[in-house]
């Protein structure tokens, strides 16, 4: 039993009963926070899941043979490219979760999944990616990509959101934060505080390459979305002289493969072990976002490979400057583009980089994400019976 599980094993012999119950936004897609929900799962493996939206295809069975509650937005199958035109129904449907016999709730959200309802006498923990970013830090950016006649509804449904999310957080025990950048979002946002617990990286999935076979082109890798700002990667390496491959789709994909596509190459979205065999061929890595926390940088890192990215991002709390990689400490193509050309990533030691990752690795996730539901958990109880006792004396 390892450390991780060991956590799971004293909150569950606390708690008794029913158990445990497990909640993520929607998966329909598997991503960062999917493969983060998914380590938090297998401590769990008797927890049902609870979940806007359920396809076991696009998780790639991950959740296969688990008992599985989706709401009633199942019946319009949302799909990746459907999701953002269901906005306003996303915090109705999470609501008709219901958790009410279980004494432990473990969510992972990023938008929806910290407001599902839960016994008045329930732990709830939520492990948070980032508060809903399109309500909160991403708002005007939102409303500005948003067609003109559709800006002022879209605004009125963004501040209904705004109300029913802070709402909705008043009824969290305790938040976990991916991040210390998401910690301080948590508490402008909600007022809370919040314990922060690193997201894991899959270590085995990754193999460094010696010098000579690592190519000489940059990677990019992510959802093609504008807050990613996968633009500023792109016009930073043309002005660098640089070749570019790019993994990922999305909605920008288009739009900048008829702009760039004559010095990048676009991949598309791609599997696990293809994935990590364009990570160890890169020359670097580039994060041009300021992400909450960044997990493809550990995955390059995992891969032997440094990465670019900025200093004010999330990536910075695993990137070592000049270690692992390179912090730029402007968000423009010019400061990108100077250590594109300026810095020799072929000097970088890929046994440091994946030392490096290891601090990531999902064991150490297991162990730091089941100590902090204990710790939630015996916190809540030796409160709850403190003031149980003090109502029998009165």
């Amino acid at each position: 039993m390892n450390a991780g599980t060991k956590g799971a094993a004293r909150a569950n012999g606390a708690i008794g009963g029913p158990g445990v119950a497990l909640v993520h936004d929607y998966l329909v897609f598997l991503r960062g926070a999917e493969r983060t929900f998914a380590a938090i799962a297998a401590m769990w493996p008797d927890g049902p899941i609870y979940t806007v939206a359920y396809s076991q295809r696009a998780t790639e069975g991950r959740f296969g043979g688990r008992e599985i509650h989706a709401s009633w937005l199942r019946w319009l199958r949302p799909r990746r490219s459907t999701l953002p035109f269901l906005l306003p129904l996303y915090p109705h449907a999470v609501e008709g979760l219901h958790t009410r016999r279980h004494p432990l709730v473990l969510s992972s959200s990023f938008a929806f999944a910290h407001g599902i309802h839960t016994d008045p006498e329930a732990v709830h923990v939520c492990y948070c990616h980032t508060p809903f970013r399109y309500a909160w830090h991403e708002r005007d950016a939102a409303l500005a990509r948003a067609p003109r006649p559709l800006r002022r509804p879209l605004a009125r449904t963004l501040e209904r959101i705004r109300g029913w999310d802070r709402a909705a957080a008043t009824h969290v025990t305790r938040y976990v934060a991916n991040s210390r950048l998401t910690r301080r979002r948590i508490e402008r946002f909600y007022g809370r505080e919040a314990d922060i617990v690193h997201p894991p990286v899959d270590l085995d999935r990754f193999e460094p390459l010696p010098a000579g076979q690592v190519g000489d082109h940059l990677l990019l890798v992510g959802e093609l979305v504008a807050h990613k700002r996968p633009d500023v990667a792109l016009e930073a390496a043309r002005r660098a002289g640089r070749a570019m491959k790019v993994v990922g789709g999305g909605p920008e994909l288009r739009r900048l493969r008829a702009r760039y596509g004559e010095r990048a190459e676009f991949l598309g979205r791609v599997g696990d072990a293809e994935l990590a065999g364009l990570y160890a061929r890169a020359l670097a890595l580039v994060v041009p976002g300021v992400e909450e926390f960044g997990i493809v940088s550990v995955e390059a890192q995992a891969a032997g490979r440094p990465v670019i990215a900025l200093a004010s991002s999330g990536a910075a709390e695993s990137v070592i400057d000049g270690e692992t990689g390179v912090l730029v400490e402007s968000g423009d193509p010019d400061a990108f583009a100077e250590a594109m050309r300026e810095v020799d990533f072929r000097a970088f030691d890929r046994h440091a980089a994946r030392t490096s990752a290891a601090r990531f690795a999902v064991p150490r996730f297991q162990a730091a994400f089941g100590d902090a539901v204990s710790r939630a958990f015996e916190s809540s109880s030796s409160a709850g019976a403190g003031s149980r006792a003090a109502a029998s004396r009165n």
